[in-house]
């Protein structure tokens, strides 16, 4: 079996490309910066894991993650919102949508990897 692949999903291509540096080693990064592109790729592919950014241009983490709850193939993916918000109401929202963590930007690197592992895991 080959790499675990994660869809990590970043408007901002400083963030995504510390994502794809931090995890390239240990896990198939598909790199996607916009909501859109990673609904797409959903329709055709199924990762293991998505990392998705909540604060985006044109569709934000929120109304993607929607998006992707609606999508039978994606049942069941665990979804990691990355965010440098905390606010409760945004907690609360993305909560109700079934995600599976959070990690808060910047991420320290080990903090990312344990809450994939656990995610994986699960």
């Amino acid at each position: 079996m080959g790499k675990m692949r994660i869809l990590a999903v970043d408007d901002n291509s400083i963030s995504l490309a510390a994502i794809e540096q931090e995890l390239k080693k240990e896990y198939e990064v598909i790199p996607v910066n916009s909501g859109a592109r990673a609904l797409q790729y959903l329709r055709r592919e199924r990762p293991d894991l998505i990392l998705l950014d909540i604060q985006m241009a044109q569709k934000d983490g929120i109304e993607t993650l929607r998006e992707i709850r609606q999508m039978e193939r994606c049942w069941g993916i665990p979804v990691i919102m990355l965010t440098s918000k905390q606010d409760k109401a945004t907690v609360v929202e993305t909560s109700k949508l079934g995600i599976y963590d959070y990690v808060i930007k910047p991420f320290k690197g080990e903090d990312l990897h344990n809450r994939i592992d656990r995610a994986l895991k699960k």
